[in-house]
């Protein structure tokens, strides 16, 4: 759904772009006319960016002792125009719709089809020669690891945008393997003598127990057995819907062991795991508030502990680190089936920073940037830093050693740590730098190790859906079925969990989905996949 949201940004730019460009611009540097460049540079320069931050963070990015340090580095003060989270997406159109462009946006947030259309109509310019001549942290990244150079590269051979990479774990023991986690409340299993279930059957009667039998011992029937927020990546409960068969994850993608795409919401197993929620809804067992609440309240009802069973990446984040909530297994669906379906997540996004068409100082913006591909900086990127007196530090930094080591976070939530020091921008972080750039943090190494113990045994599916780099002709098109399609997907899932009528609207369901392209989507992601195998 990343594309079609952001397709619809992209085409409001186009329109605006023929007549926009054509103003005096006054967004962007003056042209410093500096060839050769080393750093730090005699005298400092400035040069102008836009990007988006956690409502956490500093509202001038230049307070974050990461970007005082790179400024003393290099001598290139960053001018920012920064925008919160919430509204950075329309900030960033406008912006690039008026034509009075930055010399570049950070943290841009920017989808395939973003990417070629503002390239298309002259918005921002390919880097490829920037990186071959001027960014030589990032050109050892990309030849030591030529996949992600090719995943970079739109299929008319230029590179658009600046990528963020992280590795934690390959394959099947990639920490993105699985977002969804669903985590139990073993406090309320071993008050009521319960076992961690086994089956989709034990759960339900678990759930029961939580609503029926106090065991928060308040005397009150303020428990909520199962909550989640639908449709909302870490916190829908599509990984119950292994039980039932090939499972779900957020785009609805799988691809078969023989290599063929498959759409899971049009597959048997699906319907019948929306029919077990359903079960579960109509026992009042699912959280009233999970197919509307926010973030927020869902975060404040976690943190009161009321939740007997509940979707997320990390419990940290919602119930904190402790003993409270356990990871749930995997269970059994009625025909005995164990299934972990995999996402189609990796740590890359190739749209994290661009370079404007109005940039006249292109040699010292890839420069720049490339200073963030250095090992050491591109953790503290992601992370956060060290030696900061005004907030909690991620990292103390081994001088010997030259090494970051991450600190225990002592019970503060590790995303609101992160949020309000690391920067978010362009980086890489490759498996080979864990013991010697840096540690893994705990968070991630617990996870992992949860992935490799608990899912890993049951993650039927040897492919999943790589990163393929479509045309723009292929992206109007599935942008087009998928503004239509899987809004329709998700809103059946949400209106049959809670009405119970998958069963008799299945057939209706399936031709609705044909009527709105699901066989030419097919095609076209299969197409996609088999020419990303070659």
């Amino acid at each position: 759904m990343k594309h079609v949201k952001k397709a619809a940004g992209a085409a409001a730019i186009a329109a605006l772009l023929l007549s926009g460009c054509t103003s005096k611009n006054v967004a962007s540097s003056e042209d410093y006319e500096l060839k050769d460049i080393s750093f730090p540079l005699k005298e400092e320069v400035t040069l102008k960016f836009i990007t988006q931050s956690s409502p956490l963070a500093p509202k001038d990015p230049n307070e974050k002792l990461i970007y005082k340090r790179l400024e003393e580095k290099t001598g290139v003060q960053i001018q920012w125009k920064n925008y919160t989270n919430d509204v950075f997406a329309e900030k960033r159109n406008l912006a690039m719709a008026s034509g009075d462009l930055p010399d570049a946006i950070m943290d841009a947030g920017y989808g395939d089809y973003d990417l070629l259309k503002l390239a298309k109509d002259g918005a921002i310019i390919p880097v490829e020669e920037l990186i071959e001549k001027h960014m030589p942290n990032l050109k050892k990244v990309l030849d030591s690891s030529p996949e992600y150079k090719a995943m970079m590269t739109a299929p008319d051979g230029h590179i658009y945008a600046f990528p963020w990479i992280e590795e934690l774990g390959t394959g099947k023991e990639n920490i993105h393997s699985v977002d969804d986690f669903p985590w139990i409340n073993k406090e309320w299993l071993n008050k009521l003598g319960l076992e961690m279930p086994k089956t989709t059957e034990e759960l339900k009667q678990v759930l029961i127990a939580f609503k029926t039998q106090d065991p928060n011992g308040n005397g009150k029937a303020d428990e909520i057995p199962m909550s989640f927020i639908i449709n909302h990546g870490g916190e829908d409960p599509a990984f119950l819907f292994g039980a039932f068969g090939l499972g779900d994850n957020w785009d609805h993608t799988v691809v078969s062991n023989e290599g063929k795409v498959i759409l899971t919401a049009a597959e048997e197993g699906y319907k019948e795991a929306i029919m077990y929620f359903s079960d579960l809804y109509k026992d009042g067992l699912i959280d009233v508030e999970a197919f509307e609440h926010d973030w927020n309240t869902y975060l404040a009802k976690g943190k009161d502990e009321r939740y007997g069973m509940y979707f997320t990446w990390d419990k940290a984040n919602i119930t904190g680190m402790n003993e409270k909530y356990d990871l749930m297994p995997p269970v059994a669906g009625p025909d005995g089936n164990v299934n972990v379906a995999r996402t189609n997540g990796m740590g890359f996004d190739r749209g994290r920073m661009v370079i404007t068409s109005s940039n006249k100082n292109l040699e010292l913006t890839a420069k720049w940037v490339d200073q963030l591909y250095d090992p050491l900086q591109s953790v503290q990127n992601n992370w956060g830093t060290y030696g900061d007196d005004k907030q909690q530090n991620i990292f103390e930094y081994d001088e010997a050693a030259n090494m970051l080591k991450h600190l225990p976070l002592e019970g503060a939530a590790p995303v609101e740590v992160r949020q309000k020091t690391s920067i978010n921008g362009p980086l890489a972080i490759l498996d080979e730098y864990y013991g010697s750039v840096t540690t893994k943090p705990d968070d991630a190494a617990w996870r992992l190790d949860l992935m490799k113990e608990v899912m890993v045994p049951h993650m039927k599916a040897e492919n999943t859906y790589p990163k393929v780099f479509f045309s723009l002709e292929e992206l109007d098109k599935l942008s087009s079925i998928e503004a239509d399609l899987f809004a329709y997907i998700n809103r059946k899932r949400a209106e049959w969990m809670t009405n119970g009528k998958a069963e008799s609207e299945w057939k209706e369901y399936l031709a609705e989905l044909d009527r709105l392209g699901l066989q030419e989507w097919l095609e076209i992601k299969q197409t996609g996949y088999d020419r990303n195998q070659q």
